[in-house]
C-alpha cells in the first residue's frame, strides 16, 4: 500500500519512514501540509499519517481540505491532544482514525493495518466521471446510461484510475492494486489493459479519456475540461 506520512518533526518523521518502509509500506514523508497536498495531487495514496500539532496547517486543517478534494485517502491523525473534544474535532474533520501520542510502533501498524481492511469513508460506492459511471458494489461500469461489458482486471483498472482523475497513478500503484503486486506480471500487460479500456471509452464516444504520461504511469482525464 502507498503511505504518507506527515510529520515536522524531522527525527519522528524518519522513524516513522524507515519502520513502515520494513512493514512493506511504500512510504512519501513530507513535512508540512502544504507538501502532503502536492504528494497527493501527483500520487494516490491508500493511507495517511497526520501529525496534528503542526506550523502554518495543522493537521485537522489538512484532514479537511483532503475530504474537500474527495480524496479517498484513509487519515490517521497523531497527536500528544487527547481531549475527547480534540478527537472528535479531527473525526469530524475526515479522519477516519485517531492515535494519541506517545503510542507504541505496534499500536500505529495495527490502526494501519485495519485502515487498510475497510473502504474510507470517504469512498462513494458509485464513481461518476463525466459520462462515466462505475458501480463499485455491483462491479458495474456505464457510460452515458448504457453497460459496458468489461473483465475484473478492466473494471480495477479502471475504477483505480477514475478514484484520482486528473492524477498519474504510477505503475507500482497500479500493479499493487490491480494486480495484488504480483512481480510476475509481465511489463507490457499495463499497457495492454490501457489499450482495451481506451477502445472501449472511444467505441462508447464517453467523455473521459486516458492519457500516458511518459515515464510516470497514467492519468483519467476529462475530455475539453
Amino acid at each position: 500500500m502507498r503511505l504518507l506520512v506527515v510529520e515536522d518533526d524531522d527525527e519522528m518523521r524518519a522513524l516513522m519512514e524507515r519502520g513502515l518502509a520494513a512493514e512493506g509500506y511504500r512510504v512519501t514523508a513530507v513535512e508540512n501540509g502544504v507538501e502532503a497536498l502536492i504528494a497527493l495531487g501527483e500520487q494516490g495514496f491508500d493511507l495517511a499519517v497526520v501529525d496534528v500539532m503542526m506550523p502554518g496547517m495543522s493537521g485537522f486543517e489538512l484532514a479537511r481540505r483532503i475530504r474537500e478534494r474527495e480524496d479517498p485517502v484513509r487519515i490517521l491523525l497523531v497527536t500528544a491532544r487527547d481531549a475527547v473534544d480534540d478527537r472528535v474535532f479531527g473525526l469530524d474533520a475526515g479522519a477516519d482514525d485517531y492515535l494519541t501520542k506517545p503510542f507504541a510502533f505496534a499500536e500505529l501498524t495495527a490502526r494501519l493495518r485495519a485502515l487498510g481492511r475497510r473502504e474510507s469513508a470517504g469512498a462513494p460506492r458509485t464513481i461518476e466521471v463525466g459520462d462515466v459511471s462505475i458501480d463499485s458494489e455491483a462491479r458495474r461500469v456505464s457510460i452515458k446510461g448504457q453497460r459496458v461489458a468489461v473483465s475484473p482486471t478492466e473494471f480495477a483498472l479502471l475504477r483505480l484510475l477514475a478514484r484520482s482523475v486528473g492524477t498519474v497513478v504510477d505503475r507500482p500503484k497500479i500493479l499493487e492494486e490491480v494486480w495484488d503486486g504480483s512481480q510476475h506480471v509481465d511489463p507490457n500487460v499495463v499497457e495492454q489493459y490501457i489499450s482495451y479500456l481506451r477502445k472501449k471509452l472511444t467505441s462508447h464516444e464517453a467523455t473521459v479519456a486516458i492519457s500516458t504520461v511518459r515515464g510516470r504511469g497514467y492519468r483519467l482525464d476529462l475530455l475539453g475540461a
